[in-house]
């Protein structure tokens, strides 16, 4: 079980999922398709998350209409199908000891109801982790909200997908991976895969290190036949906790791969041989 906490504190309501929020209805997918998208700001006016979210929306949101509303406004909006929502919440799992916090941004379409958790919810994203440095996750932004718009058009063509396993769906995707140049930052590698002879050792496929810059030009540009590792674990040297990874096309925004593990001394924060043996299997 997982505790999600709305991370836009006008009022903070602390809430239990199950596993996640309910999948939306046929019908409620349908509402999503003609619905208003509100971006839902922090209320901080020097928050960094407002800053990224904007830039973000205008040069990569493109699948409904879409406005920003502050938290007040979105508690009167929330119950009202004609609307959907880009929110955050800060997500902290039972099972981790670490007492890590993450920060997902979710698309959750209006419901009458009383909590957020009850909205059913379109997609979630893990975006990053609570402490760390803002710049961390921003540049990448663009790439998420891509991948956000092109699972909401997978369900909506075919509804009967949005519970399938979730964002592990998307793992059927993996021989696919090999027709394509895998762009990392060396801080997202674990050091038994922390340079190119290290990941040759395990995967054939083409993988470059690269810097932040070229991640977000190949973002911009929609480089072809192009994924990114999106890698979000705890800030510093995490001893416990949990890291995410995933691999997004930056053409297609398709998702390549999906998975997460337990950090502890043996699998550290980061890219891990058994990510890339995962993928060398279609070799």
């Amino acid at each position: 079980m997982k505790k999600a906490i709305a991370a836009l504190p006008l009022v903070l309501i602390s809430v239990l999922l199950a596993a996640q929020a309910p999948f939306p209805s046929k019908n409620e997918i349908k509402q999503f398709t003609s619905s208003t998208t509100c971006v839902v700001l922090d209320d901080d006016p020097f928050s960094s998350f407002n800053v990224f979210i904007k830039k973000a929306m205008k040069e990569f949101w493109t699948i409904t209409p879409y406005e920003f509303i502050d938290q007040e406004e979105f508690s009167l909006r929330m119950i009202k199908p004609e609307y959907s929502f880009i929110t955050l919440t800060v997500t902290t799992f039972d099972k981790d000891k670490s007492g890590s916090a993450f920060n997902f941004i979710n698309l959750v379409q209006g419901k009458n109801v009383k909590n957020i958790s009850d909205m059913p919810e379109v997609c979630a994203v893990p975006l990053f982790s609570a402490g760390e440095d803002d710049l961390d996750y921003g540049y990448k932004l663009g790439a998420i909200l891509l991948f956000m718009q092109k699972h909401a058009g997978l369900i909506m063509e075919d509804p009967s997908k949005t519970g399938r396993k979730y964002l592990k769906f998307y793992n059927e995707n993996i021989p696919d991976v090999l027709g394509r140049i895998i762009l990392v930052k060396q801080e997202d590698l674990s050091p038994a895969v922390g340079d190119i002879e290290k990941i040759r050792a395990i995967y054939s496929g083409k993988v470059e290190i690269v810097t932040e810059d070229e991640i977000v030009k190949a973002i911009e540009t929609r480089s072809p036949g192009t994924v990114i590792l999106y890698k979000v674990g705890p800030a510093g040297n995490a001893g416990g906790g949990y890291c995410f990874k995933m691999l997004i096309g930056t053409d297609d925004a398709n998702m390549y791969y999906y998975n997460s593990h337990t950090i502890d001394k043996v699998n550290p924060n980061g890219l891990l041989p058994a990510d890339l043996k995962r993928l060398a299997r279609f070799d």
